[in-house]
């Protein structure tokens, strides 16, 4: 069974290394998704952030800014997103 653990405060408490990796993918996918030259590519990693972010509010606690993180930003977004792009079409390389 799931049990949550508090300080002596009655907080609760940071699973350090879980923060840490969450953290790392968070920055690599926002690093990722700025220098990427390929605008679809850079759509799916900012999904993936947004996922990683929502990841990150669920274990701040805020389950409902987490919640929206993950059908608003991680899930509609990336959705209109993509049918924003594939409504484009790439320039010449004359």
């Amino acid at each position: 069974m799931w049990r949550q653990t508090l300080d002596e405060k009655g907080r609760q408490k940071m699973i350090v290394p879980f923060d840490l990796i969450l953290l790392i993918f968070v920055l690599i996918c926002a690093i990722a998704a700025i220098t990427i030259k390929d605008l679809l590519s850079a759509v799916m990693i900012l999904g993936a952030y947004s996922f990683f972010m929502c990841l990150m509010w669920a274990q701040m606690g805020a389950v409902d800014v987490a919640f929206t993180e993950a059908s608003v930003s991680a899930g509609v977004g990336t959705i209109l997103l993509v049918a924003a792009l594939s409504k484009t079409t790439r320039r010449s390389k004359d």
